[in-house]
């Protein structure tokens, strides 16, 4: 049975919008927090110490969900896994030789490269994207660049943006076709896995300081590792890719805030300029225009997936009878 969505309902097109955004906003701003975080962690623990742990933490909690997987969810939860276990991992590694708010900076660059790998797949990307993602950019690095020599965690931190991207016009496809919670239950242990074979020896050598910072390790690896896995799937069912990528430039704002509050930076003339400028790219990104607009409703994730192979355009099988692995979609529809 097909209901029928308009501006009037309390779920319609235009209510669900406006909550993906709200919660991909709520995601940058738990990003934000992680890269000072994680630097601070970086004094004690290895990086494949501290990657590990983290998605030890996060898959954990998900497990039971894993009985609920098929032929279809694990190929494209394993899928989603294999880009974001190196995007995730060159992050970490980046922080080791560069700071934080310039990671911010240049793992940002992914708000360009999602419309320009869209385009490359042969998808529309209206100019207003490209001028909004422009501009969004500019802000951030007018707001967070540093003079300063091309170190290698610069170069980590772009491959991270890079593959980013790809996961991100991935998911906004697969999201479509899986209940949420096993999705990120298959990704969350595919990861842990790989992790764990590549800090097998930092584990066992570092098991004190592990100890010792087991509280930031808690909120790394369940809210910035696991919520965000999670709050994304549900996102990125109602906000189509480019929108995504831009409010994500939201994260270097966020991240130079909590840098000042936990590390004591301050943020300058130079940066209440940048972050207007973001600010404003934001509200020009997300305006309604007659592209997106049509008789009072907004298309949401409207042909996404025109470019992708046959197997992305599958119908959603949801079964019937696994309640509790749709547990956030029957809490939206009550």
């Amino acid at each position: 049975m097909t209901t029928e969505l308009n501006s009037d309902s309390p779920r319609s097109p235009n209510t669900l919008h406006a909550w993906g955004i709200a919660v991909l906003v709520l995601v940058t701003l738990i990003w934000g927090t992680s890269y000072p975080v994680i630097k601070g962690a970086l004094s004690s623990l290895s990086p494949s110490a501290i990657f590990a742990t983290r998605y030890v933490i996060a898959a954990l909690p998900f497990t039971p969900y894993l009985r609920f997987l098929n032929l279809s969810l694990l190929r494209d939860g394993v899928f989603l896994s294999l880009i974001l276990f190196p995007a995730s991992a060159l992050q970490t590694l980046a922080l080791e030789t560069t700071s934080a708010d310039r990671a911010a900076f240049i793992a940002s660059f992914h708000v360009i490269l999602v419309p320009l790998l869209g385009q490359l797949l042969g998808r529309q990307v209206f100019l207003k994207t490209f001028l909004a993602a422009g501009l969004a950019m500019l802000g951030i690095g007018v707001m967070c660049w540093e003079s300063e020599q091309l170190v290698l965690g610069d170069v980590l931190i772009l491959g991270t943006a890079f593959l980013y991207s790809i996961y991100t016009l991935k998911l906004e496809s697969t999201t479509l076709r899986h209940p949420i919670l096993p999705l990120a239950a298959i990704q969350l242990w595919v990861i842990t896995i790989f992790s764990l074979i590549w800090a097998a020896p930092d584990l066992l050598a570092q098991q004190e300081a592990i100890s010792a910072n087991l509280g930031v390790l808690l909120y790394i690896g369940l809210f910035d590792t696991a919520a965000t896995i999670v709050l994304q799937v549900v996102a990125q069912r109602w906000v189509n890719a480019y929108q995504a990528a831009l409010i994500y430039t939201l994260d270097p704002i966020f991240a130079a805030v909590f840098s000042f509050l936990l590390l004591g930076e301050k943020l300058g003339i130079r940066g209440l300029i940048g972050a207007a400028l973001v600010v404003v790219a934001m509200v020009f990104g997300q305006s309604k225009s007659q592209d997106t607009e049509h008789n009072g409703e907004i298309q949401v994730n409207e042909s996404i997936v025109a470019a992708l192979p046959d197997s992305d355009t599958e119908p959603i099988n949801a079964p019937g009878s696994l309640p509790s692995a749709n547990l956030v979609e029957l809490e939206l529809d009550s």
